[in-house]
């Protein structure tokens, strides 16, 4: 008897455009259920939806769910969506991604990613590494990979690897196997209220490692440090640059296009063991990290050295993971979605490392009212290791927000802590108005942010 698994209904995904949401909904689709979706606006996202066949309407109108039997939202839907609204009127069961993403990822063998940084970027190595193996995995990623040019991908073995979100504490929901734990940072707290609790929610993450799975946890985060002290459930391993790592990172060097180390394993019972001359094309002690991370797991499930090492580098890269853009005017453009201060930080820090001659320009949108409100002092803080900071104007991502001070003092805190010298503009022509008059010669520019700069940042050798 074929069995299947809810494949009459009719699955509807509220906000069907964005890169989780879609990246499920492509490989439900491509599983056999009957997805659609809706969202604000058209975007590369619900364009590869539709070469896929899946239904995508523009707008939220309650008639587009006249046909549905389950919605699925987004942690972006509010309450008052005419969608969500319809749903909950006509009792439709309404799942969260996380959840939906939970009971999909319960049928196969699975390597759950968490975290506050640096997730996408370690989903994706493992991905590597597994592709490498013959694995065929499927994936689902915050993040087009190079290698697929989509964030998602249905393998057809029984191994998943997926970056999960921890924005509505609906991670929680995700059955893993093995999961990895990059750090914990203040973010998400507009849901979480304190990092205390969110603190506890990744403690009972962990917890709910099996028996027959692991736990892979960065030491050298100090959040993660005060955790690993909580955690009643001892089934994990740890890696970084701490002394006491399961995987320890030893012997870095790096250039402009690599990084190179060593790692050292240390596990219960067993001889020391080293994996040496790891090569990845990334640069950054973060990126080292992550693939540390992506190794551990990979050697723990049984793949070869061999495969490890070939895995991590031929590594092709996450668009918006310091992706080189072009040369305008003597002077190297690269592309970069850090929107934390942790995240601007380390970014900048590993240029700083390799890019010594050359002069260090970020252009820097915030994005969202509220993060830029609970993280002000640590953005101010963030620049150091730039030369010169162009402050774009807030992207609001929709939200209604009062920012409570001043944008330009926040500008000259900015200037004070982190030195730098800071051009604010106003829009995308003036922007590139500065680069044209004011960046040649032999620099470096990195565009950052989550929201539009990405698009000003490859309009930039356009005319005016």
């Amino acid at each position: 008897m074929n069995v299947k698994l809810a494949k009459t209904e009719i699955i509807h995904f509220v906000g069907i455009g964005g890169i989780g949401m879609s990246g499920l909904a492509i490989i439900m689709n491509g599983l056999g259920f009957h997805v659609q979706g809706s969202d604000l606006i058209e975007s590369k996202n619900t364009e590869r939806l539709k070469k896929l066949n899946v239904k995508v309407l523009i707008g939220h109108k309650k008639k587009n769910i006249s046909n549905s039997t389950i919605v699925v939202i987004s942690s972006a839907i509010k309450a008052n969506n005419p969608e969500y609204k319809e749903a909950v009127l006509r009792k439709l069961p309404i799942f969260k991604r996380g959840e939906m993403l939970g009971n999909i990822v319960s049928l196969m063998k699975n390597v759950v990613v968490s975290g506050s940084h640096g997730k996408t970027t370690t989903t994706s190595l493992i991905s590597s590494i597994f592709s490498m193996a013959k694995l065929d995995p499927t994936i689902m990623n915050g993040g087009v990979l190079n290698s697929y040019k989509n964030s998602a991908r249905l393998g057809k073995s029984e191994w998943c690897i997926l970056e999960s979100d921890e924005s509505d504490g609906s991670f929680l929901n995700i059955p893993f196997i093995y999961s990895i734990v990059t750090n914990v940072d203040k973010e998400h707290l507009d849901f979480y209220k304190s990092i205390g609790n969110l603190k506890s929610k990744f403690i009972e993450f962990i917890n709910k490692t099996p028996s027959y799975g692991k736990c892979f946890i960065c030491s050298d985060d100090k959040i993660n440090k005060s955790i690993i002290k909580k955690i009643e459930n001892k089934n994990f391993f740890t890696y970084g640059i701490e002394k006491k790592s399961n995987f320890l990172i030893k012997n870095i060097s790096q250039t402009k296009n690599f990084s190179k180390f060593d790692v050292q394993i240390s596990l219960p019972n067993k001889k020391t063991k080293y994996i040496k001359n790891i090569v990845i094309p990334m640069i950054g002690i973060h990126n080292i990290r992550n693939s540390t991370a992506a190794l551990a797991v990979s050697y723990i499930i049984g793949v070869t050295d061999n495969i490890i090492i070939k895995g991590l580098k031929t590594f092709n890269g996450v668009q918006r993971r310091f992706n080189y853009l072009f040369k305008l005017q003597g002077t190297d453009f690269f592309d970069d979605y850090a929107h934390h201060p942790t995240e601007i930080s380390s970014v900048l820090e590993g240029v700083k490392k390799v890019y010594t001659e050359e002069k260090i320009y970020c252009i820097f949108q915030p994005h969202r009212v509220s993060r830029l409100k609970s993280l002000k002092d640590e953005f101010s803080k963030s620049f150091s290791n730039a030369d010169y900071l162009i402050l774009c104007p807030i992207y609001k991502a929709g939200e209604n927000v009062k920012l409570n001070f001043k944008y330009e003092q926040f500008a000259k805190q900015i200037i004070k802590n982190s030195k730098v010298k800071l051009i604010m503009i106003n829009n995308e022509n003036e922007l590139k108005k500065y680069v044209m008059q004011n960046i040649y010669g032999k620099n470096i520019v990195i565009g950052m942010g989550a929201g539009s700069i990405s698009q000003w940042m490859r309009k930039l050798p356009n005319k005016l």
